[in-house]
């Protein structure tokens, strides 16, 4: 069952030791599985061999107006400019998480957190009780 989304920025050319890096690092400091896990991020992105070989083929792609119409924290001019939202990471977990089977809602429990050339953050969805 899948119980939380991970976003996943990247720069054109990441390595896919970096992602699972990164990934390993943060799955690790909150007790979580990955298989526990569905994986997103932006259209441009998507076919990034790093990500691929990293992930698999089993990756939620968004496109970049969808992702910038969600409310992060920490928002970025840069990204904004690379790939058409100022948000990927936490903004693709957010959204991710949201579309997650009972979800009425999600939260960011983990904000985007950098490595090399790759950022990730966590979201699980808010289900409300029957």
């Amino acid at each position: 069952m899948t119980r939380y989304a991970v976003g996943i920025g990247a720069r054109t050319g990441v390595r896919a030791d970096a992602v699972r890096a990164l990934l390993d690092r943060i799955l690790t400091e909150h007790a979580l599985d990955p298989a526990d896990a569905v994986f997103a991020t932006v259209a441009a992105r998507a076919g990034e061999p790093g990500l691929r070989d990293a992930l698999g083929s089993d990756l939620t792609v968004w496109q970049p107006d969808e992702l910038a119409a969600e409310q992060v924290p920490n928002p970025s001019s840069r990204t904004a400019v690379a790939v058409g939202t100022p948000s990927v990471a936490e903004a693709a977990a957010l959204r991710t998480a949201r579309t997650l089977p009972g979800a009425t809602g999600a939260d960011l429990v983990v904000p985007k957190s950098v490595g090399d050339g790759v950022t990730i953050a966590l979201a699980r969805p808010v289900v409300e009780p029957p």
